[in-house]
């Protein structure tokens, strides 16, 4: 990440009005019977398990069982579009040893190591086929780290970014570390402004935001 880039924060004065506004719908936030409801298709306290479970470094060391589990994880996942999972899952399945061991790799640098090296490293094996989604890309560790690591939804994000009129950050379709990390900054420090009953996952704080601010 370049460190002269500008610091970007979303406005806390309408931080605040989206807030009381969904809180008057919603008063227990995501706890709320009816957000309850709308989370159960999401799974997300399965998927967080499941996640932590499947992507330890010590699992990682697997680079099989481990590539077998980021298709199951991607399949499973209600935040995948239904075009995406076959083609992902066809992709890992083609992969050669060498080729499935870089993809692992990459993930567990991501998770537990060099971070940068890692995610730049699944965007370049994504790449070979066409695949180098910001979902794919971010999915897993969204789960595996839930309130530190974000989930960049294409619609949710530019949504955001038009909203807040940041103008310093501008989304691009292909999945760059600078645009993450100063995507995640900005999600990591706006949750801090609201009640922490709209904030039990950095992806449920965004989903707040998406119905929020959508037209």
């Amino acid at each position: 990440m370049n460190l002269l880039m500008p610091k970007i924060s979303l406005d806390k004065v309408e931080l605040k009005k989206l807030e009381g506004d969904f809180l008057m719908q919603y008063p227990e936030g995501f706890n709320d019977p009816e957000m309850l409801e709308i989370g159960k298709k999401h799974k997300m306290s399965k998927m967080i398990e499941l996640s932590q479970e499947w992507f330890t470094k010590e699992a990682c060391a697997n680079p099989n069982v481990t590539a077998d589990n980021m298709v199951k994880m991607v399949s499973r996942s209600s935040m995948i579009s239904m075009f995406e999972k076959p083609k992902f899952k066809n992709f890992v399945n083609n992969l050669n040893d060498n080729d499935k061991a870089f993809l692992v790799e990459s993930l567990s640098q991501l998770l537990h190591g060099k971070q940068h090296l890692g995610f730049q490293g699944l965007v370049d094996i994504l790449r070979t086929e066409k695949l180098a989604k910001w979902s794919l890309v971010t999915i897993i560790p969204a789960y595996y780290s839930p309130t530190k690591e974000v989930f960049v939804k294409p619609t949710t994000a530019k949504r955001i970014l038009s909203h807040f009129e940041i103008n310093d950050l501008v989304y691009k379709p292909a999945p760059t570390w600078d645009f993450y990390t100063q995507y995640r900054s900005l999600i990591n420090g706006a949750k801090k402004s609201v009640d922490k009953k709209l904030s039990p996952s950095n992806a449920a704080f965004s989903g707040f935001l998406m119905m929020s601010v959508r037209a």
